[in-house]
This record gives C-alpha cells, sequence and structure tokens, in this order.
C-alpha cells in the first residue's frame, strides 16, 4: 500500500512539474500560460507545501487575465480566431502541406491542435465562469 502512494506521490509531482513548466512555455508562447502555471502551482503544492504561498498571487492574476481575455466581443472573437487557426495550423503541419515548414508531421501538428483546443476550451470555461458570476 505504502508502494502506491509513493507512485501516486510521484505521478502527481511529475504531472505537476510538466503542467508548469508547460505553462511557463506558454506565458510566451500562444496559450493559456498563466491558467497553466497555476495548475502546475496547485499539483505541486501537494507534494511541497512551501509552494501555497504562490498559489494566491498566481490565481489573482490569472483570474483577473481570465476576466479581461472575455471582457468584449471583439476578444472573444479574437480568441477563437487564434483556436482555429492553430488547429488549422496543426492540421496543416500534420499533413506536410506545405514544403517550407520547419517540424513537418505530427508530432508538432498534434501540439498545436492540442494548443488550440485547449485554448477554445478555457475561453468557453472563462466565458461561462464570468459570466455566472454576474
Amino acid at each position: 500500500m505504502a508502494s502506491g502512494n509513493r507512485v501516486k506521490h510521484a505521478t502527481l509531482a511529475v504531472v505537476g512539474a510538466v503542467v508548469l513548466l508547460a505553462g511557463i512555455a506558454l506565458l510566451v508562447l500562444p496559450g493559456p500560460g498563466l491558467l497553466l502555471v497555476l495548475a502546475g502551482l496547485w499539483m505541486l503544492a501537494f507534494q511541497f507545501p512551501a509552494l501555497e504561498r504562490y498559489l494566491d498571487p498566481v490565481r489573482d492574476r490569472a483570474m483577473k487575465a481570465m476576466r479581461e481575455s472575455v471582457s468584449s466581443w471583439w476578444r472573444i472573437a479574437v480568441a477563437v480566431l487564434c483556436g482555429l487557426a492553430l488547429i488549422a495550423a496543426g492540421i496543416a503541419w500534420g499533413l506536410r502541406l506545405f514544403d517550407w515548414l520547419p517540424f513537418p508531421g505530427w508530432s508538432t501538428g498534434s501540439s498545436l491542435i492540442l494548443s488550440g483546443i485547449i485554448l477554445l476550451g478555457l475561453l468557453v470555461w472563462s466565458y461561462r465562469k464570468v459570466a455566472a458570476d454576474r
């Protein structure tokens, strides 16, 4: 039983670290970086309680960014277009439609498609959350 607990804790720590690193990367790349940083910190805080002190400031900034992202119709429209563009670009990369694309294939294409789906999913979640708070 103790072995299963260790595996569970190690898995949570690794997943939390990966989500945190992905969120940090998405702070400069297109995607929901701050929300992933928050999710990664939240997962890691279970294993490392010292990280809990970073949760509130990151949560406040992420929620502010979330509210701003759906504050007007044009922001929502641009975000939807970006999500759809990421999915279309992922399909183009995966199908190798253009010879000049760097790193052609489904490894790059699938990550772009996943980014677009995550962006659209978080946009829907943000819109619902802000609408429910009103």
